[in-house]
C-alpha cells in the first residue's frame, strides 16, 4: 500500500498534522490554494501562522489538488468548515477506491446543519461513505508542531478502519484513541467553539475564574443535550472530544474563539474583532448553526443562544450575563434529578 498521504488545507492545523505524518515516516503532500504559502513551505520550510517553527523538508506543498491526492493512502481534509463542501466536490473523480478520508475540520454547515463527515458524504459517491473517519480532540497546532504531548480521537463505527487511522497518526508524543461515536466526536469538536467565545467574552469583562468554570461545566451540559438529541452517546462528551476540547478551547492562549470573545467582551463589535483576527474563527458560524439547530430540535442551550444574540443581534455582553444568572432555578444534573426525589 502507498505510503503517500495528502493533507488538504495548509493552515496551522493542517500543517501541524502534516508534521505529525512526516514524523511517522509518510510521504506527505500538503495542498493549499495559496501559492504564497506553498512557496513559503517548500522553499523556506516555515509557516507565517507558526512563527519560529522550522518545518520538515520532507513535506511537499502544492496548489494542485490532483497531484496531492493521486495514489494517496489517506486524504486528510483540514479546511474551514464552510470550505469542506467545495473540497469534497473537487475531489470527485480523483480518489482511489480504497482511500481513507479523514476529516479534521470542526464545524457544522450553516445552511444544512450537517456535520463535516455528512457534508463529505453528500458530495462523494456511496463507495466512499463508509471510509470517512473524524479526527478531533484538544490539540492546538502551536503545540503539536513542537512535539508537545497531545491526545486526539478518531471516530468511525468500523473499528478496523478507525484503528487504521489510529496507526497512521500514533506516535510517542501524539496519542490517538478510537471511538465508534462519530456523531458525538464531531459535535463536541464543533459546538465547543461557540462556548469558547462565551469564555472569552467573560474574560474580556474581567469576571474571573469562577465564571469560566461555570461556562465550561454548564457548556458541556449544553453540548451533551444537543448530541444526545442527535443520536450521540452521552459518555463521549465526558472524554477528549467533549470536555477535554472544551477546556483547552475556553482556557488556552492559542484559542482563536476565546480571543475573539475577549475582544467583544472588551467592547469591540463582531466586525471589529474579526478584522483583527488573522485566521478563521469557526465559533462564529457554529454559533449561528447550533442556535438554529437547537431551536429546530427543541434543545435548551442558553449559553449558545446568548452568544448568538451578542454576535448577530448586538446584545450587550453584561446584559447576557445578567440574563443567564437570573434564569429560573433548576437541578444541576438532569439525570440525577429524574432519579432522586428530594
Amino acid at each position: 500500500m502507498s505510503d503517500k498521504i495528502a493533507v488538504i488545507g495548509g493552515g496551522s492545523w493542517g500543517t501541524a498534522l502534516a508534521v505529525v505524518l512526516d514524523n511517522n515516516g509518510y510521504d506527505v503532500w500538503l495542498q493549499d490554494v495559496s501559492e504564497k504559502r506553498v512557496t513559503e513551505i517548500n522553499q523556506e520550510h516555515k509557516h507565517s501562522f507558526l512563527p519560529g517553527i522550522k518545518l520538515p523538508k520532507g513535506i511537499k506543498a502544492t496548489t494542485d489538488l490532483e497531484e496531492a491526492v493521486t495514489s494517496s493512502k489517506a486524504v486528510v481534509i483540514v479546511v474551514p468548515s464552510h470550505i469542506v463542501r467545495i473540497v469534497a466536490k473537487n475531489l470527485k473523480g480523483l480518489l482511489d477506491d480504497d482511500v481513507i478520508i479523514v476529516t479534521a475540520s470542526k464545524g457544522i454547515e450553516e445552511e444544512t446543519h450537517l456535520r463535516m463527515s455528512e457534508v463529505i458524504k453528500d458530495e462523494l459517491s456511496d463507495k466512499f461513505h463508509d471510509r470517512i473517519v473524524a479526527l478531533s480532540g484538544p490539540s492546538h497546532a502551536e503545540e503539536v508542531v513542537l512535539s508537545h504531548p497531545t491526545t486526539v480521537v478518531v471516530a468511525n463505527q468500523n473499528k478496523e478502519l478507525a484503528q487504521q487511522v489510529q496507526d497512521i497518526f500514533m506516535s510517542d508524543w501524539f496519542r490517538v484513541y478510537t471511538n465508534p461515536d462519530i456523531v458525538g466526536v464531531e459535535l463536541g469538536g464543533a459546538v465547543k467553539n461557540a462556548i469558547a467565545i462565551a469564555a472569552g467574552i467573560s474574560d474580556g469583562l474581567d469576571f474571573g475564574d469562577n465564571a469560566i468554570a461555570a461556562l465550561i461545566t454548564r457548556g458541556i451540559t449544553e453540548v451533551k443535550r444537543l448530541g444526545v438529541a442527535m443520536g450521540a452517546e452521552s459518555m463521549t462528551f465526558a472524554g477528549l472530544t467533549g470536555l477535554g476540547d472544551l477546556i483547552v478551547t475556553c482556557a488556552s492562549q492559542h484559542s482563536r474563539n476565546r480571543r475573539l470573545g475577549f475582544k467583544i467582551g472588551s467592547g469591540k463589535s463582531l466586525d471589529q474583532a474579526l478584522a483583527e483576527m488573522e485566521m478563521v474563527v469557526e465559533g462564529v458560524r457554529t454559533a449561528k448553526a447550533v442556535y438554529t439547530l437547537a431551536e429546530e430540535l427543541g434543545v435548551d442551550m442558553p449559553i449558545v443562544e446568548q452568544v448568538y444574540r451578542i454576535l448577530f443581534e448586538g446584545k450587550e455582553p453584561k446584559q447576557v450575563v445578567n440574563d443567564l444568572m437570573l434564569r429560573g432555578a433548576t437541578h444541576e444534573i438532569e439525570a440525577v434529578a429524574t432519579e432522586k426525589k428530594w
